[in-house]
């Protein structure tokens, strides 16, 4: 029975498509295709390295990104080093947007079933976004899988990669087939030290300045003094924001640019 209403709705489809015009039915096909993916890059670390301080990956910059490429058209996984369930944090209620996504089952079911690296081929998505808070310091930049996916999309697939606050940890490591960093002599941007309480004990935890190390590994970085004024730059295909206040500018200008390749 199911074999046979499968076949007859075939058959209707195809009968109305050939009532249509050409540009009508290729619009359709279209609209048939699954939708150009975007692979957000988080983190499972729930403390800041072996420490007691809890960590959490920042909901308000995954879920600003989220929401522009959303309605834009994009479909979005997520992958993290481990996979599975990841913290998150940084939360306000009282913001319309996060509240949104807090009580979204679908969303937050994605949140919870991240996918492992070997779960992903670089050449189904566009671009890459790394997601910040204090977990992005631990476990992503060190994880040779995640690079191995982010340097095919970047150079086998005119890929972008893009990153906000402390996500921009993670590129750190990047390097392409010559040996260069992904980031020398481009511009690039993070959560700068001014910003940092160095001495502070999540501080100690750090395993890097991500503004010294891109510096010392011959990136331009730039950055607001002002702070959480929508501070990010692009140079080609990476795209990076400083701060929560610039994380839909970045999926913006990741679209930006997609639509120019």
């Amino acid at each position: 029975m199911k074999n046979t209403m499968y076949a007859l709705f075939t058959i209707l489809f195809l009968f109305i498509g050939c009532k249509q015009n050409p540009e009508t039915l290729s619009s359709n096909i279209e609209v048939a295709q699954q939708a150009e993916r975007i692979l957000f890059i988080v983190s499972n670390a729930h403390f800041y390295g072996d420490s007691d301080i809890g960590a959490s990956n920042h909901f308000s910059e995954i879920v600003q990104a989220y929401e522009v490429f959303k309605k834009k058209g994009y479909a979005i996984d997520f992958v993290s080093p481990e996979g599975g369930a990841i913290p998150i944090g940084y939360i306000s209620t009282s913001d319309s947007l996060q509240k949104k996504y807090i009580y979204d089952n679908d969303f937050m079911d994605d949140l919870e079933t991240t996918k492992k690296p070997n779960e992903i081929e670089a050449s189904d998505y566009r671009a890459v976004y790394y997601g910040g808070g204090g977990a992005a310091m631990f476990g992503v930049a060190e994880n040779e899988a995640i690079q191995k996916i982010v340097m095919e999309l970047y150079e086998q697939h005119n890929g972008i990669v893009s990153a906000i606050c402390h996500g921009t940890a993670g590129i750190v490591n990047l390097k392409t087939q010559d040996g260069s960093y992904l980031f020398a002599g481009k511009k690039v941007n993070g959560f700068p030290d001014i910003f940092e309480n160095k001495d502070a004990e999540y501080y100690k935890t750090f395993p890097f300045s991500i503004q010294e190390i891109l510096k010392e590994r011959g990136g331009d970085f730039q950055f607001s003094e002002e702070g959480w004024d929508g501070f990010m730059v692009s140079d080609g295909r990476l795209i990076s924001g400083q701060d929560p206040s610039a994380a839909g500018l970045v999926a913006e200008k990741v679209i930006e640019t997609l639509q120019q390749l």
